[in-house]
């Protein structure tokens, strides 16, 4: 087989987006130009490799075995590229990815208790979702990810091999509102009385789903704000625009004019947080933030 790193790296890419378009759009690269590098891998290994689907591009078991073996071969390239030009780093880097609740609950005390056990590990992270996240780790451009499901707990994807995950904790979902008004002087609400409520949320697609609603709320919610930003849902929270779902540990980081309400007459939401990586031995440092991140939640 005739394959070049550059064909490994769109691999790596389009299995990271989901897309030929967004891999061409990280990359630099024209949406015609990764089609053709996708078409020249796959006439190169004499096999399909990329599954085209409604809702984007997902890579067939031979798409995947190919991508373990461009971890490595990528990895190396890179190690030797720093060798030659002497900047071989002095500590070991993981890549870091976390959910957005997990950055404000959860990377702050680890990240401070990593400093001082180990200061040779250096910690880079990225937010987004838990779909983007595990296709980041499958892609190799994540070591690590702090992630989010909710009972039963199933598998994140269907790929295999599954990925390596440990259990962090476990946390009550509750509904953010304004300390003033409607809820105000109030620590439970009943799931009826947020059937007519204004909802901040996050905006949904196909992958992702609609977060900030009650899950299972009776009827369709009425969202009146849509943003990903936590802080920005907080504030607007404060300012009394509406409500929506929080996990019950970022209470210590709500800003003033909020109160945290549980429902009753709904089953408890139940959130799991994880910390998931591709399976096999970790790389040490990889195992120092894991233990950093399960002894500080």
């Amino acid at each position: 087989m005739d394959i070049s790193s550059s064909g490994l790296r769109v691999l790596r890419q389009i299995a990271e987006c989901g897309s030929f378009t967004a891999a061409a759009e990280r990359l630099g690269y024209t949406q015609s130009a990764v089609s053709r590098q996708a078409a020249a891998l796959e006439r190169s290994t004499g096999t399909t490799l990329f599954e085209r689907r409604p809702d984007g591009v997902r890579l067939t078991p031979s798409g995947l075995t190919l991508l373990r073996h461009a971890h490595t071969v990528l990895a190396s390239l890179a190690a030797a590229e720093r060798e030659l030009a002497g900047t071989v780093p002095r500590t070991e880097l993981v890549r870091l990815g976390a959910v957005p609740s997990a950055g404000a609950a959860i990377l702050p005390a680890a990240l401070a208790h990593l400093a001082v056990a180990d200061p040779q590990t250096t910690v880079t992270t990225r937010e987004s979702t838990t779909p983007s996240l595990i296709r980041a780790l499958r892609a190799g451009s994540l070591d690590l990810a702090v992630l989010t499901s909710r009972p039963p707990h199933r598998p994140f994807d269907g790929e295999s091999p599954r990925l390596h995950v440990e259990t962090v904790a476990d946390t009550e979902l509750v509904v953010a509102a304004p300390s003033t008004g409607e809820f105000a002087g109030r620590s439970r609400v009943h799931v009826d009385e947020l059937v007519d409520a204004a909802w901040i949320a996050s905006p949904s697609s196909r992958s992702e789903p609609l977060l900030g609603v009650w899950p299972g709320l009776p009827g369709r919610p009425r969202v009146i704000h849509s943003t990903r930003d936590w802080l920005t849902k907080l504030q607007l929270v404060a300012g009394g625009f509406g409500v929506t779902t929080v996990p019950s540990r970022l209470s210590p980081v709500l800003p003033p004019g909020v109160s945290l309400l549980r429902v009753d007459g709904a089953p408890p939401e139940i959130r799991r947080v994880l910390v998931a990586r591709l399976p096999g031995h970790p790389a040490p440092a990889i195992a120092t933030v894991t233990r950093a991140i399960t002894s500080t939640a």
